[in-house]
């Protein structure tokens, strides 16, 4: 194998598919261990998307302890498929694109290698927005501001500022690459433990802070008809000795001339949670305008400022069916979603491990670095938002829970603390941006055309992108957002490991992937096989989205698309090329 990369890099300089990014690496460039590949998982996994995971799952009304099964369970699941893809790129020391060409063709896999570019970019995108956040809380905290929480020009700066120090790592390639990872791999889980311990203290103890964990699952305020008289129970936050944080609250009520009457405060009594709207005709006109909502707002005094919470709008419960069946498929929903977070790096993880030394070190470093951070530092979100629940008494109802760690660290009054605690949040999220969103796209877009584009303007292209998407908009829609792309990616990655371990038993033709007329050509650079794959596993995986009726397939969007695309290809692979067709 060394012989046959040292030829190919040699005979096939001229070649329009080969570049010197896109090469086989030889063996002796490949300079990452063990450590280096469990080190860039750890640098991936310590994100703040990852911190925030079991948010929206415990908002969803799961329990932070099946959020945390979910997230393990699928992280073990993709850690199978990514050990799988990864053997390719230590064996022959190629990236994505080239090892693509075998399964899609040498024009056919631009199809895969674009489509998982422009889901990177937009990660790189919602990655480099949120490491703004952090430039724009050092900016407030230098200056005692206390920030917006709307778009303003600060954050757009910060996002700037982020975008360009992204792009003097992707100039400086993969070895600086490999040296941020490893450098910010222990330091970003010491942080993690720190905050941990900060919680603990500040709180009264570990087994309490995972107590008021236990008030996220209940709603705010609930609005119920009770044979015409309208009323509101009221559940705002309460402290460790089990008393409201909030003092009193408001209601505003719709009326019927489209106007909003305000009750005014009153004050929340701590014993009786049912509150009835004793007003007849405002309750009746409120009935009456079932589709508006009520308003309902709390308060409290700390000292010389008085402390509002957001505003919370109440609409009347809608039917919806319950049971067990109802409750299942809400787990694999959200199994699926938390498969869709590393179904780009699935892909493309070849990137990476052909710069490994043996398949047993990219083997063991993905499953010590991948899984267990993951769950680690999702807990880590988990107990250090239920522990600001307990040690900040501004924040008097769920909905305000700082789930972002950007949030959070912001809100301590030393200034010192918070510069220093964002600096490590720009590392965290760099280091995650730089593995899982650049070297994929750049190596993607550089495929496109080897001779013209190289890895540093491939980079630069999946910055223009990032930028053009506008992350701004795209972070309130992730657990959407991941599931819809558990199906486009899902079918790709059947097709890739159907062909290599099924089709091919592992044994490429190195020098034919660079070849324009040789065995990968196939018709037109396009194997009809994989393209045909790709399109019924992909539409097979989102039908559910646009029919309800077959909302089951969505709900399962990454093994629906994957499964179907696998045994698809497969079977037409082996007819097309007139083999008898093995045994699975």
């Amino acid at each position: 194998m060394k012989d046959e990369i040292t030829a190919v890099n040699e005979q096939f300089l001229d070649s329009r598919l080969y570049s010197e990014h896109l090469a086989p690496v030889p063996h002796t460039k490949r300079t990452w261990n063990l450590w280096n590949l469990a080190a860039i998982w750890i640098g991936m996994a310590v994100c703040i998307p990852t911190y925030i995971l079991a948010s929206y799952m415990i908002k969803s009304g799961l329990s932070w302890q099946a959020s945390l099964i979910i997230i393990c369970l699928a992280n073990l699941i993709i850690t199978v498929p990514m050990v799988l893809n990864g053997h390719a790129g230590v064996k022959y020391g190629i990236p994505f694109p080239v090892l693509g060409r075998a399964s899609f063709g040498i024009n056919g896999i631009h199809i895969a290698a674009i489509l998982r570019a422009i889901v990177a970019c937009g990660w790189f995108g919602v990655q480099t927005w949120i490491g703004g956040l952090a430039f724009y809380a050092i900016w407030n905290a230098l200056t005692g501001s206390d920030g917006s929480l709307g778009l303003d020009v600060g954050k757009f700066i910060g996002f700037g500022l982020f975008w360009l120090v992204n792009l003097y790592f992707i100039w400086h390639g993969t070895e600086s690459i490999k040296w941020l990872e490893s450098f910010a791999a222990p330091i970003l889980v010491i942080i993690g433990f720190l905050l941990i311990v900060w919680g603990s203290y500040g709180a009264g103890g570990f087994a309490t802070v995972l107590e008021q964990g236990k008030q996220l699952k209940n709603p705010t305020a609930v609005l119920s008809n009770h044979d015409g008289i309208l009323k509101v129970q009221l559940t705002p936050l309460q402290d460790v000795q089990g008393n409201f944080k909030a003092a009193e609250y408001q209601l505003t009520i719709p009326t019927l001339s489209g106007e909003t009457q305000q009750l005014g405060w009153n004050q929340l009594n701590p014993e009786g949670l049912i509150l009835p709207i004793t007003d007849a005709n405002l309750a009746r006109e409120a009935l009456l305008n079932r589709e508006k909502a009520i308003d309902v707002q709390f308060r409290k005094t700390l000292g010389n400022t008085t402390i509002e919470s957001s505003v919370v709008s109440l609409t009347f419960p809608q039917k919806t069916a319950a049971g067990p069946m109802v409750e299942i498929w809400g787990y694999l929903l959200w199994l699926t979603a938390m498969v869709g977070f590393w179904a780009t790096m699935s892909l493309s993880i070849a990137d990476i491990t052909r710069y490994a030394r043996t398949q047993k070190e990219q083997v063991l470093g993905q499953f010590i670095g991948l899984p267990g951070t993951m769950v680690l530092y999702s807990f880590i979100g988990i107990f250090v938002t239920f522990a600001a629940l307990a040690n900040f008494d501004d924040i008097l109802i769920s909905q305000d829970a700082p789930w972002d760690p950007v949030s959070l660290l912001a809100r301590f009054d030393s200034p010192t603390v918070v510069v220093i605690s964002q600096i490590f949040m720009i590392i965290a999220t760099l280091s995650t941006n730089i593995a899982a969103n650049v070297i994929a796209p750049a190596n993607a877009f550089a495929n496109l055309f080897p001779k013209k584009i190289d890895f540093k303007r491939g980079g630069l292209i999946t910055g223009v992108i990032g930028i053009i998407i506008c992350p701004w908009w795209l972070l309130d829609e992730i657990s959407g957002i991941l599931i819809f792309v558990s199906g486009l990616l899902g079918p790709v990655l059947g097709i890739l490991l159907c062909d290599y371990f099924v089709i091919r038993k592992k044994e490429l033709n190195l020098p034919a992937l660079y070849q324009t007329d040789g065995e990968y050509a196939y018709k037109a650079g396009f194997n009809p096989a994989a393209i045909i794959a790709l399109i019924v596993g992909i539409l097979s995986a989102l039908i559910g989205y646009w029919i309800p009726a077959l909302s089951f397939f969505y709900s399962l969007s990454w093994f629906t698309g994957f499964l179907i695309s696998f045994v698809l290809y497969y079977f037409i692979f082996t007819t097309l090329s007139k083999k008898p067709v093995p045994a699975l």
